[in-house]
């Protein structure tokens, strides 16, 4: 038996055992990957399937709330936001400043312009944890670095406390 999702695909509702559904959202023209992640002890009914469908209608405010978050977050020195923007910030010459964070000079790197340089990476979905409903992943691009700040939300969109550095 299978459930058809909009952003998945068919999914399959057999207790097949743990798995990764792939699929892909469209945010501010982007393609991001999606990953439905269902453990040995989900139950994932038509229903679930739905409600996620349902959630992601609402995954641009998400967004923009794990951004205020960041933002937030890098008034305090020994948050993993502020860490992970001074570590990759540092030592930057006037062409990365640039072509990752669209401003001339590395004096112009306001907060502001570091969380609007965050991309979103990929989003994961573990229907089966309503207070880690979501995490979502976001780097400063791929060829600058493979680290990303993570964020969790919960099954009604709330953004957890904490932003973690991976």
């Amino acid at each position: 038996m299978e459930a058809v999702s909009q952003h998945f695909g068919p999914v399959v509702l057999s207790t097949a055992g743990s798995r990764a559904v792939p699929g892909t959202f469209s945010v501010e023209g982007a393609r991001v990957p999606l990953e439905l992640t269902i453990s040995d002890h989900d139950h994932l009914d038509e229903a679930a399937v739905h409600k996620v469908d349902y959630r992601l209608r609402f995954l641009p405010e998400l967004i923009d709330s794990v951004r205020e978050r960041i933002t937030q977050e890098l008034d305090d020195d020994e948050s993993a936001a502020s860490q992970f923007r001074h570590f990759h910030c540092q030592n930057l010459g006037n062409g990365s400043v640039k072509k990752v964070f669209g401003v001339e000079d590395p004096a112009e790197l306001t907060p502001e312009v570091f969380v609007r340089a965050l991309r979103l990476a990929r989003v994961g979905i573990y229907p089966g944890q309503p207070e880690r409903y979501f995490v979502l992943n976001l780097t400063l691009g791929e060829g600058f670095t493979d680290e990303m700040l993570v964020a969790a939300a919960d099954a009604d969109g709330v953004v957890d406390d904490e932003i973690l550095w991976d």
